[in-house]
């Protein structure tokens, strides 16, 4: 039986419980990542979701619904660049390998995966990394084979929603501490359209460490530098002060004691282009580091060590059985609707467990742990917290239609 600040709804095996702890923002010391725009990671997941969004837009015009695909196993490799302040020349393509599962044909009717998975990866290359001349710079290989028959089957089976294709478990939480919010934030600025004008020379390849130590905070920031747009090593120093001076700027009313910006800290003075992080296509991807789908950002757009994190990789997954893509995002839903019609709580955290062919709608566990704030009614928050939770999970049906229209980044 529950025992004190504990409630639990039988009918979808709903637990919540209230634990007075700290909260993230309290602890001592917090770390916060996010890789950008053309992190070879951020790539490979941006893409590949982008590939599930296309093939469920054509399953949905052919068959009126989505069928099954899982194109979650992306690799991109890295090409090989030569570099010099004022340009230089792409001497190896960079490669995308698209690997998995998809269906590419029902009765006679087939379907062109493979020409959908090369359009999308091209439409994300030239919307994204403009530096990237897709028809020279990038070589696209589709590995997809068709599924096997016991998945395949859950698509056929009748009901409401569909079963979950696979056992497996998410978790999410809300809200942003101040300091995630600083870490997205720096890096969504610097890709932002209104950076990139004022400071054309920035690639893409945007990544941000941050740490917090009490109440101030620290943040290492890697940007590189197009070559084109470089004409010397003491011309690559003057625009990266200016590209520091104007992130300094931005975190100038950042809440915290203190902010501690660092940008390229590999770079050394006095080495030429060996001391300096300069890119010709925007990415690193380039000829320095490869992407593999999985590694990048969590589905709120950060990687948050002092948080509990899922190992599912979401990107790609099908939106319509996939739990490891539903529940990951559902999650998070979930602990920012509790934090936002749930007075008084500081911190939420949900955990979602599915069994593989139970209705998606009917997990085999949800867990929610609150952290309250002073004078908060543990048994009414509770009771409040498991209608929301059974709210939600009754319109799982909308939000697998739009994760299916690509409505929810996974990056």
């Amino acid at each position: 039986m529950p025992g004190p600040g504990r409630a639990r709804v039988k009918a979808r095996n709903i637990l919540v419980e209230t634990v007075r702890c700290a909260s993230v923002s309290d602890e001592s010391v917090e770390i916060v990542e996010r890789k950008g725009t053309g992190h070879p990671d951020y790539i490979c997941d941006a893409v590949m979701d982008r590939i599930s969004v296309a093939l469920s837009r054509e399953y949905t015009r052919l068959f009126g619904e989505v069928l099954h695909h899982n194109i979650d196993k992306g690799l991109l490799v890295a090409g090989e660049v030569e570099k010099r302040f004022g340009g230089g020349r792409v001497i190896k393509p960079m490669e995308f390998i698209i690997g998995d599962r998809a269906t590419f044909a029902v009765g006679k009717e087939k379907v062109p995966v493979a020409a959908i998975a090369r359009e999308a990866v091209f439409a994300w290359f030239k919307e994204s990394l403009p530096g990237v001349d897709i028809k020279k710079d990038l070589k696209v290989r589709v590995v997809l084979k068709p599924g096997s028959e016991e998945l395949k089957d859950i698509f056929s089976r009748k009901g409401r929603v569909k079963g979950a294709n696979d056992t497996s478990a998410s978790v999410g939480y809300a809200p942003f501490t101040p300091t995630e919010r600083a870490v997205y934030e720096t890096e969504r600025f610097i890709n932002s359209p209104a950076f990139k004008q004022r400071f054309p020379e920035s690639g893409e390849d945007v990544k941000v460490m941050g740490i917090r130590r009490g109440t101030a905070l620290d943040l290492t920031i890697a940007c590189p530098l197009r070559a084109r747009l470089v004409r010397s090593e003491s011309d690559y120093f003057k625009k990266k002060s200016a590209l520091h001076g104007a992130v300094r700027e931005f975190l100038s009313d950042a809440p915290f004691s203190s902010v501690n910006v660092n940008l390229n800290t590999l770079d050394i003075k006095g080495k030429g282009t060996g001391g300096v992080y300069l890119t010709l296509l925007g990415t690193s991807a380039e000829d320095a580091d490869s992407g593999q789908v999985g590694r990048g950002n969590r589905v709120n757009g950060v990687i948050s060590l002092n948080r509990p994190m899922g190992t599912e990789a979401a990107a790609g997954k099908n939106p319509v059985s996939h739990v490891g893509k539903i529940y990951t995002v559902l999650a998070h839903q979930m602990a920012n609707e509790l934090y936002e019609r749930l007075k008084g709580v500081k911190e939420v955290y949900v955990w979602l467990l599915s069994q593989i062919g139970s209705p998606i709608d009917r997990p085999k566990q949800v867990y929610v742990r609150i952290v309250p704030g002073r004078g908060l009614d543990n048994k009414t928050v509770n009771m409040h917290a498991a209608r929301i939770l059974e709210e939600l999970l009754s319109g799982i049906g909308a939000l697998t239609l739009e994760l299916s229209r690509g409505e929810h980044p996974v990056c």
